[in-house]
């Protein structure tokens, strides 16, 4: 596990130091970031969903249990929100503090999961990229749309086109309507697939690594502390208690609580700068969150499963 583990972070560490000595430039960074996001991903998730033997594997309890952790986070956060006013946490902070706290970054939960238990551990994760992330981005654009600062109201089209073209949602659709027919898919289709969903994972976490900015954590503040506790501490702990009770056990179990583990999406930044979140605050999380969960993740393991 630690070996998986370490070498996911040097990958990222690799994608800073890349970026922190101008090797790779920052509009360059951009471009291999939307394609890693609009084509390579979308490769990995519909691939493995596509090909995966889902008659074998716990895809309804595993995926009940992530969306029962996500509702149950997220129902959470909107409860404590009078109380985050009287900290002077605002509408657009708020949002950053609520993608900070149910998001999660797939690029390193996959190459994680593959590097684990193989192609295995890669199917069970795709399974929680289809529990999670059409729920998780419904939920983030519907809280950005009625909390970010915005000069004009999301109109309820540019809300839902914004969930329906998300690539992690028409993937996952893809993925599993493929499944049923995998048999009959054409070998050079399904192996273009997989080549460009094998270069996703490598260069997903470079960017993970580019996007982290050491420069914006000299200044602590109470968000940046309870968007840590929540994602890296409560998020597994509701996710374990889930799965116990809906019966997730052995591997599935390890993976499930991996998924409920990881830091934020780097996403979540792009997605706050679009729809009027606090994205510098989105950053800070996503940094913090980054670095800490390399010591919370095991631990996290070692408890939970």
């Amino acid at each position: 596990m630690l070996d998986s583990l370490i070498a996911v972070f040097l990958v990222i560490a690799t994608g800073w130091f890349l970026k922190a000595r101008g090797i790779v430039a920052q509009p360059q960074w951009l471009g291999v970031e939307r394609l890693t996001y609009q084509a390579l991903f979308p490769s990995v998730v519909i691939s493995t969903l596509a090909m995966a033997d889902l008659t074998s594997l716990p895809v309804l309890p595993m995926g009940a249990t992530l969306v029962l952790s996500i509702l149950t986070m997220a129902a959470l956060l909107l409860l404590a929100r009078p109380l985050l006013l009287k900290l002077r946490i605002a509408g657009p902070a708020f949002t950053s503090i609520f993608q900070g706290s149910v998001r999660w970054n797939t690029f390193v939960a996959l190459a994680l999961a593959a590097g684990l238990h193989g192609r295995t551990g890669a199917a069970l994760m795709a399974i929680a990229v289809a529990s999670m992330i059409p729920l998780l981005n419904v939920l983030c654009v519907l809280v950005l749309a009625r909390y970010a600062s915005h000069e004009r109201p999301m109109r309820a089209g540019a809300i839902l086109r914004s969930i329906v073209f998300n690539p992690f949602i028409w993937s996952s659709a893809i993925g599993l309507a493929l499944n049923p027919v995998q048999a009959y898919l054409p070998a050079a289709l399904t192996g273009a697939i997989d080549i460009l969903g094998r270069a996703s994972l490598g260069i997903g976490l470079l960017v993970v690594g580019a996007s982290l900015d050491l420069a914006r954590l000299a200044r602590p503040q109470p968000a940046h502390g309870i968007a840590l506790l929540l994602k890296l501490v409560a998020m597994p702990v509701f996710a374990a208690f889930f799965a116990h009770r809906l019966g997730v056990s052995g591997t599935a179990l390890e993976m499930t609580i991996i998924a409920a583990s990881m830091p934020t999406a780097t996403a979540a930044y792009f997605l706050a700068r679009e729809l009027g979140g606090d994205a510098a605050l989105m950053a800070e999380i996503t940094t913090l969150q980054t670095l800490l969960a390399m010591a919370t993740l095991p631990v996290a393991l070692l408890l939970l499963t």
